[in-house]
């Protein structure tokens, strides 16, 4: 499955959709990460925020027992095929959930301003190589931190609509200068 790509250059910041990816909510008992990190090949981070990059695969650490696994096309049947050998032995959950969001890129000089529009967040606070799961308005989102100036947020598709047109009111405000 291919997501259309819509690239909206929006100065001073930049907004694009990025393709669809396979992406995996994944929960475990602490007491059994470790054997699920051998079994996937992956690092599992250990706290809230943290991510991990191992090959093509990301892995956001959400919560005490939960991540988010962004993982490359080619990979997604070896990870749920793991997943699958190994859940006897440690029971686990993995859940495809990659039709459920859509990731949207906000770069440029002004894409912090953009994000503290609709964020109640200390998003400048976000350190780089660091995630968190946030408010945007009213939508619940994945806020990755990926440079100074560039960030990914994960949306619900149902939201997108809503995220949209905040972001396209905010620069339509930061070009006239208001």
């Amino acid at each position: 499955m291919t997501a259309q790509r819509h690239d909206f250059d929006a100065a001073p910041f930049r907004l694009e959709e990025l393709p669809w990816s396979p992406r995996f909510s994944l929960r475990v008992r602490p007491q059994n990460r470790a054997a699920l990190e051998g079994a996937l090949g992956l690092t599992l981070p250990a706290r809230i925020g943290e991510r991990s990059m191992t090959g093509g695969t990301e892995v956001l650490c959400l919560g005490p027992d939960e991540w988010t696994v962004l993982v490359p096309e080619s990979g997604r049947d070896a990870l749920v095929d793991a997943g699958a050998r190994i859940y006897a032995q440690t029971p686990h959950s993995l859940v495809e959930i990659s039709d459920r969001e859509i990731t949207l890129r906000l770069s440029g000089p002004q894409a912090l301003t953009a994000l503290t529009a609709g964020c109640p967040r200390d998003v400048e606070a976000l350190q780089t190589g660091r995630a968190a799961r946030t408010l945007f308005d009213s939508a619940t989102v994945i806020l990755w931190r990926d440079g100074a100036d560039s960030f990914r947020m994960d949306v619900w598709r149902s939201f997108l609509p809503h995220v949209r047109a905040i972001l396209d009111k905010v620069a339509a405000e930061l070009k006239s200068g208001l």
